[in-house]
């Protein structure tokens, strides 16, 4: 299966974060370019104000999910704090029993210090192939692969699977 994962820059948010040469991304093409190149799954990551707007951009089957941020980020004279991040999620392999199968949250602390804003931790995006339920041979795209984390934490996903896999052929469990 070919899935993908967008985090572009927040509607709003690019030259503020990126400087002032950065375009700001047309999410009605991003959205319309997931639903056409990835039926087997993708997700995007949004704030929570720009989630009003992009829910009508998206197929009626999209799920909204949630990064909690336990500790996050505390922004002066806003109230409440943003502690949580939608995700934008369509797809995935079926999970064949229910303890198998992910809840549509992931609590995860923010990442500090890793050169680019809004940088997902390692735990989210275990969390988002769980919820995908990637197994070895399957294909992840990453849109907007920023610092790389994602594709880091895919290959050691996948390679954690495939050891997994192996030991259960090992002990006979799986022919």
């Amino acid at each position: 299966m070919r899935f993908a994962y967008a985090d572009p820059p927040y509607v709003g948010q690019a030259t503020k974060h990126y400087g002032p040469d950065a375009r700001e991304v047309n999410h009605r093409v991003l959205i319309g370019t997931l639903v056409e190149h990835y039926p087997d799954g993708w997700a995007l990551s949004c704030s929570s104000s720009s989630l009003q707007g992009l829910l009508p951009m998206c197929p009626p089957t999209v799920r909204v999910m949630a990064w909690v941020k336990p500790f996050h980020a505390y922004k002066k004279h806003v109230s409440p704090a943003y502690a949580w991040e939608p995700v934008l999620f369509s797809g995935g392999r079926p999970h064949r029993t229910n303890a198998d199968t992910p809840k549509d949250f992931v609590a995860a602390n923010i990442t500090l210090k890793q050169g680019l804003s809004g940088v997902k931790p390692e735990a989210f995006c275990r969390w988002l192939f769980h919820c995908f339920n990637a197994r070895p041979g399957d294909q992840l795209d990453d849109l907007f692969p920023g610092s790389g984390v994602v594709g880091r934490t895919w290959e050691r996903y996948l390679a954690g699977l495939a050891e997994d896999q192996e030991a259960l052929e090992r002990q006979g469990v799986l022919i």
